[in-house]
């Protein structure tokens, strides 16, 4: 007779039971996940098997208004939190594009990104401090630590700036701890190591968790980081009795106590003190490799693997957990058991679910075409068409929407009640499909900037003419004033007020947290400003000069301008980058690249006002919206003199709409930002030789001429020039495929359409650098005045 007692449960061993289990279910969820790609069931797969215990410990300390920033590899994390189950992480791997099935992207990310929603159904932010939060991750290696910085750094607004502290839906006293994970491979990228100093500059809640396999992808870590230890890298990062700096902690992946202890003591010091900490955990596995894309038994040795196996967590847990007398080797199996039954029953119900969300679409596209067929028997074709997609395997919607527009070919010179009904299973198919893959780009909310009304600048005899500057000086200081959910940082920005002056004194009036000045680090200005509007907040991050926009592209591209598809409006970070450029001599501070910018940012609204007032108005227009936006202000404008509006607080400058600078009948002339003075210089040249320009400033690139006003000029004139300083092909192309293919003008023109741009090189230096590498006033006029002269020779002969 077996006389052993079992052991005695207690809150405490019941708890790690259950941490036992779920880590068992997250293994299961990626072995799984594994076999349904290699079944053809998902396109890919990335899964955090390995990690599982050190995710465990680190749920434990992560409370309400806690923030992650992390990676693809944190699916037990969120299991542990609450905020991801079973179903869902496989609804995801499937790509179901409903969001109530994949709350993270509706379908829109491969597994593994995980997301929470901040906000309702109406686009309105949700209480922050009631629940747990995840930022919405991206695939770009230690992409998530610009962002990551940023809510911490929101933490610290929170606490600091007496204003916020009524704002409880946000934050409570700052209290908030933003938890980034990232793997060791990726700490080689810059943008961590920008993260991290810049956090031990600011001294922010920010506890950084490194899972160390070893390896990135096929790399080892000898390849990855000097002595092969990232934590000994940055141990000058350590804070000491001196200086302020990081916590750095070192635990292994398999030791459950010496992780929670761990976990705690680090999440509680940044969250009581602001102080940055920093959670190596060594010795993780991965038993599957890197993903479904290869093996790692073509890279790792067999010591390796074998080491691997015997210090997988899970196994190592188990061990413990019998050594301890917490339960015994058969409770255990059952556990294990049970939650290998749970894992498959939730696969299951999620393939069941993202089919069924098919079906109806699919059955009905079978139903047109068996009609079709019925009604046009002499049409040869249909059956193969319909029996093709009857008999596919686990179809999906472009089976069904290739099918009928293959059907609608044979139909095109037939009429009949079922080609109608195709046609309207086609249609509904389109407006269904542009929700579900295309929609939320931008705002959809009633904050959208887009939807922000127009308020015109005012002016009376009291108006003063004072320089650009002063302007923008005049708003920065009514937004402060009005809003203490406005801050903005740069370099330079805070004590001496930017280097063109727009913040002089501001800083001074409103205080440090509110105007701030930062190291030279766009990268993370960027995450910083992200972070922190996603937390309620309404930063203004200020790139110096155009051309530095190139450190922090990537995050604007990856990120922020992705923000709202990615989730499917489920979150939002209607962050203001300021920056300015155009007309300037040298290679440098001079740039336009407009074309790289337009290309890469979509998502992200491009305002490119051609003085200071008109970009006071977007400022204005921009902090009453939910939408991100990147202004571009006029390097050479500063000192020009322009009238105050007397509502300089209030006007507003709606996006995507153009404003007629002059109006004529010869030819239209398309251009934005500086270029809208050397347009109008040379159309004062043009003007003495008998030729009329109409000028239109385009005053936003994203969105682009809504109204359609420059057709209507087109229409008019005939001709139409498209100038700005971009390299060839650049804005210009844009501008042109705009008016010509979308809005249809390429009918109306009697002569060619022109581009006049900068040369391919940058700008040489000085005036005449300025002068010869961009448009001139001169160039503008001999380039409209031969457009001219083609259509007229006689009225306009060759000059020279």
């Amino acid at each position: 007779m077996n006389t052993t007692k079992a052991p005695r449960k207690t809150k405490k061993t019941t708890e790690i039971l259950a941490d036992f289990k779920l880590a068992c279910l997250s293994r299961e969820a990626s072995l799984l996940g594994r076999k349904e790609v290699f079944m053809g069931k998902a396109k890919f797969g990335i899964f955090g098997d390995g990690k599982e215990l050190a995710q465990i410990a680190m749920a434990k300390s992560f409370k309400n208004g806690d923030f992650r920033s992390g990676y693809y590899r944190d699916q037990t994390f969120m299991f542990a939190i609450n905020q991801l189950t079973l179903q869902e992480y496989f609804a995801q791997l499937y790509a179901h594009t409903d969001v109530e099935a994949d709350p993270s992207s509706a379908g829109r990310l491969m597994n593994g990104h995980f997301s929470t929603r901040l906000l309702d159904e109406e686009g309105n932010w949700k209480n922050l401090t009631e629940e747990k939060h995840s930022s919405a991750d991206i695939s770009p290696t230690a992409g998530q630590m610009p962002r990551l910085l940023g809510l911490a750094y929101a933490s610290k607004l929170y606490r600091q700036n007496a204003g916020l502290k009524e704002l409880k839906q946000f934050s409570i006293n700052g209290n908030e701890v933003a938890f980034g994970t990232i793997g060791n491979a990726s700490t080689s990228e810059g943008m961590f190591y920008e993260a991290v100093n810049a956090a031990g500059v600011l001294q922010v809640p920010m506890l950084i968790s490194i899972w160390d396999d070893e390896y990135g992808i096929s790399v080892p870590k000898e390849y990855h980081t000097t002595k092969g230890n990232i934590s000994a890298v940055l141990e000058g990062f350590r804070r000491d009795e001196h200086h302020a700096g990081f916590e750095i902690y070192r635990v292994n992946g398999w030791d459950y106590r010496a992780l929670i202890d761990t976990y705690q003591e680090a999440s509680e010091l940044s969250r009581k003190n602001h102080v940055p900490t920093m959670v190596h955990v060594q010795q993780m596995t991965q038993p599957q490799g890197h993903s479904t894309s290869g093996s790692h038994e073509r890279y790792k040795s067999p010591e390796r693997l074998q080491w691997e196996t015997e210090h997988d967590c899970i196994k190592m847990f188990r061990s413990w957990i019998i050594e301890e007398g917490i339960a015994e080797s058969d409770e255990l199996d059952e556990l294990a058991s049970l939650a290998k039954k749970e894992a498959k029953e939730a696969k299951d119900a999620a393939w069941q679910a993202f089919n069924k969300s098919i079906e109806e679409e699919h059955n009905a596209a079978l139903q047109c075409l068996a009609n079709a067929i019925n009604e046009f028997r002499e049409i040869r074709g249909l059956e193969e068409i319909r029996d093709t997609l009857d008999k596919t395997v686990n179809p999906i919607r472009l089976d069904s929407y290739k099918a009928i527009k293959k059907g609608l070919r044979l139909l095109s010179k037939k009429s009949g009640e079922s080609r109608a009904v195709m046609i309207t299973w086609l249609k509904r198919a389109e407006n269904k499909n542009y929700d579900r893959f295309n929609s939320y780009l931008y705002s959809q909310s009633s904050e959208s900037a887009l939807e922000v009304d127009e308020i015109p600048a005012s002016y009376s005899e009291q108006s003063q003419m004072v320089d650009g500057r002063e302007v923008l000086q005049a708003c920065f200081n009514a937004a402060l004033q009005r809003d203490p959910r406005v801050l903005a940082f740069g370099e330079d920005v805070g004590k001496i007020g930017d280097v063109n002056q727009a913040f002089a004194g501001l800083q001074e009036k409103y205080g440090e947290s509110r105007v701030t000045d930062t190291g030279i680090r766009e990268c993370t200005i960027i995450g910083q400003g992200i972070g922190a509007a996603l937390r309620g907040l309404r930063p203004i991050a200020e790139i110096q000069y155009l051309d530095y926009l190139l450190y922090a592209i990537q995050i604007l591209s990856d990120d922020l301008a992705t923000l709202q598809y990615r989730t499917k409006g489920g979150q939002k970070a209607p962050l203001i980058i300021r920056t300015r450029g155009h007309r300037l001599e040298g290679v440098w501070h001079s740039g336009s690249p407009m074309g790289m910018i337009l290309n890469s940012i979509r998502g992200i609204y491009v305002l490119v006002p051609r003085n200071m007032t008109q970009a006071a108005g977007f400022y204005n227009t921009m902090l009453k919206s939910d939408d991100a936006a990147i202004i571009i202000e006029c390097l050479n404008g500063y000192r020009l003199k322009e009238k105050t509006p007397d509502n300089i607080s209030e006007f507003t400058v709606p996006l995507g709409k153009v404003e007629t600078l002059r109006e004529g009948k010869d030819v239209t002339i398309v251009t934005y930002g500086s270029m809208c003075r050397v347009v109008m210089d040379a159309a004062d040249q043009l003007n003495e030789m008998g030729i009329s320009c109409e000028i239109i400033d385009t005053q936003t690139l994203l969105p682009f001429d809504l109204n359609h006003d420059i057709l209507k000029s087109v229409k008019k004139t005939s001709r139409v020039v498209f100038a700005d300083e971009d390299v060839p092909g650049g804005a210009s192309a844009f501008m042109m495929q705009k008016v010509l293919e979308e809005q249809g003008a390429y009918q109306y023109l009697d002569s060619k359409p022109i581009t006049i741009t900068g040369k391919e090189h940058r700008p040489a230096y000085a005036s005449d650098g300025d002068y010869f590498s961009k448009p001139n006033p001169e160039e503008i006029f001999d380039k409209v005045y031969a457009l001219m002269s083609e259509a007229n020779p006689d009225k306009y002969p060759d000059i020279y």
